[in-house]
């Protein structure tokens, strides 16, 4: 037995693919959307219905969150899978599609606003008993603040977009006028990249090893 009878999948090439192919599997009805320049794209003839939703360009079709939602009524699915990419992080898309009464295939809009802002993330972590790395806990006030922080964990430090990623608004620093400096070209460069120019800070690790786990939850409480 399926939890879906229809699931339209807000993507394209590749990543869509592998959803269709997918819910093909579990025997699942797929609904492709594209954009004009992705017409007779594969993932679109490999679905079982397909309809437009906009121009080329990508906040036209792809990002547009109201004409994803009126294909997803027209079509009468059950379900969105954003894949990743896109939408997939767009917190006011998950609760547009609770909103319209269609499962979000993916994390709350709470769980995603959360996570979206890396000060936030941290915070949250460090009260949920999650072992951090030593630094602000949220958004830094401002400059002086920054400073104050650094002096406490040890120098170098770190600062960090509060709301991007990428390498984009990041600026080491080994003492106090570093860190002045750096607030405002990391908060400059943040809020020209992300619209976002909130900061926090971290102490630097020198030479770290990188271990990344991944972990998948449904909303039964399986983890």
């Amino acid at each position: 037995m399926t939890i879906f009878r229809k699931v339209l999948v807000a993507n394209r090439g590749e990543i869509a693919l592998r959803i269709i192919r997918t819910l093909k599997a579990l025997g699942i009805a797929s609904v492709a959307v594209y954009s004009d320049a992705d017409a007779d794209a594969l993932h679109v003839n490999s679905a079982d219905e397909a309809l437009r939703i906009g121009p080329p360009l990508s906040r036209k079709s792809y990002l547009n969150a109201d004409n994803i939602l009126e294909a997803a009524k027209q079509c009468g699915a059950d379900a969105i899978h954003p894949g990743y990419g896109f939408l997939s992080e767009n917190s006011e898309f998950a609760l547009k599609c609770l909103e319209a009464g269609l499962t979000f295939i993916g994390p709350s809009s709470e769980v995603i606003a959360l996570a979206g802002d890396k000060a936030s993330a941290r915070e949250a972590l460090s009260k949920a008993g999650i072992p951090i790395i030593p630094g602000s806990l949220g958004e830094l006030a401002d400059a002086e603040e920054a400073v104050a922080c650094a002096d406490e964990v040890g120098y170098p430090v770190i600062l960090k977009a509060a709301g991007g990623g990428g390498g984009r608004g990041m600026r080491i620093a080994h003492n106090g006028d570093e860190v002045r400096d750096a607030f405002k070209v990391a908060s400059g460069e943040a809020a020209a990249a992300f619209g976002n120019g909130a900061l926090y800070l971290e102490k630097y690790i020198l030479n770290p090893r990188h271990i990344e786990i991944q972990l998948l939850a449904d909303t039964f409480g399986s983890v």
